[in-house]
């Protein structure tokens, strides 16, 4: 089992009242699914993303993600472990402007050094086609293209698990079903895979689809 939620709950205080974005979740994922988180804006999805990705601590529940509790680590162990073991993709794309197409592909061997980091950064940009962009910065990229990158940066690595929310929201149906078919790919070469959308035509393509209502499992 690679992911395990019990019971995580998390809120969020407002001026008047507090927001029970998670309420009590509970769900599994092993390595080699492609699950889909589905439902309304609003209902939790990628609160539940960033608890399950070690950058957002709940208020209660046990999380464990490849056989570690993050919350239990320092934040320093915890920044490494999510750098080796979890790619991230998301909507936005999060690519750094000032940095070129290949080292922003190379950015998490920053917090994870390994000495065939180049080499897997070029395999990787030549895998999504993008060898002949690989000084390009970000602004001169179409999004297709830069979907392509944040997706190889997230396998950088080796992760044992990707997270993505919503990374086809900014593209066209063609760069949409690349993205979606690499994804497929990672998991049924044994990663695991846990995509956020909104979209019920997306969640359709993964192997299983979890949906939300209000912070819950329905």
């Amino acid at each position: 089992m690679l992911v395990e939620l019990d019971q995580v709950s998390r809120t969020y205080p407002t001026q008047r009242s507090v927001v029970r974005a998670v309420q009590e979740v509970s769900l599994t994922l092993d390595a080699g699914q492609f699950a889909a988180v589905c439902g309304p804006s609003g209902c939790g999805k990628s609160t539940l993303l960033l608890i399950v990705g070690g950058l957002l601590r709940p208020d209660s529940g046990i999380v464990n993600v490849a056989g570690q509790q993050p919350y239990h680590l320092s934040p320093d162990a915890r920044a490494a472990f999510r750098a080796s073991q979890i790619g991230f993709v998301f909507q936005q794309f999060h690519l750094v402007p000032y940095l070129n197409v290949l080292d922003n592909v190379l950015a998490p061997a920053l917090a994870v050094p390994h000495s065939d980091a180049l080499d897997r950064a070029q395999q990787l940009l030549q895998q999504f086609g993008l060898s002949h962009r690989s000084r390009h910065v970000p602004a001169a990229l179409s999004s297709g293209e830069r979907q392509r990158v944040a997706m190889a940066r997230a396998l950088l690595n080796r992760p044992q698990l990707i997270l993505a929310d919503e990374p086809t929201g900014n593209l066209d149906r063609a760069n949409a079903a690349g993205v979606l078919n690499s994804l497929k790919d990672f998991a049924e070469s044994g990663g695991a895979v846990l995509l956020v959308t909104h979209d019920d035509d997306l969640a359709d393509r993964a192997d299983r689809v979890i949906r939300m209502l209000d912070g819950k499992i329905v």
